[in-house]
């Protein structure tokens, strides 16, 4: 596989929990409002230290979007998605950003984000994927 560079972030960062490597800071957040199958998600401008997948046509709760699932570098943990285009015009602003599954991460407090039996049954067919 060769060498790998990982890019070190300062500030509030968020880390992969299985490995802590760094893959966004809090000021890149651009919204807290997401859900996925396994409960909150976080939407950022930017995101290091991840890979990117296939991309994929997918139908989410706000239509239709190309998307690509976004792995950590190191572990190879799916840590998220990006979003390619948005095929609807009022979902522009998502393209280009990614999202994190808070239940994938570490928060900058190196707290980690669990989430109930209950809680994932009761919203499973509320999320956005």
């Amino acid at each position: 596989m060769g060498r790998l560079f990982l890019v070190n972030l300062e500030g509030k960062v968020y880390s992969c929990k299985h490995c802590k490597t760094h893959l966004a800071v809090g000021d890149d957040i651009v919204s807290k409002s997401f859900h996925c199958k396994h409960g909150k998600a976080y939407l950022f401008s930017k995101v290091s230290n991840v890979t990117l997948g296939v991309k994929e046509d997918r139908l989410m709760m706000t239509g239709l979007h190309t998307v690509a699932d976004i792995f950590c570098v190191k572990c190879g943990s799916i840590v998220g998605w990006t979003y390619e285009t948005a095929h609807e015009k009022a979902q522009k602003y998502k393209e280009g950003k990614s999202v994190l599954e808070r239940f994938k991460l570490s928060g900058p407090d190196g707290s980690n984000y669990w989430v109930s039996h209950e809680t994932h049954i009761a919203r499973g067919e509320q999320e956005e994927v």
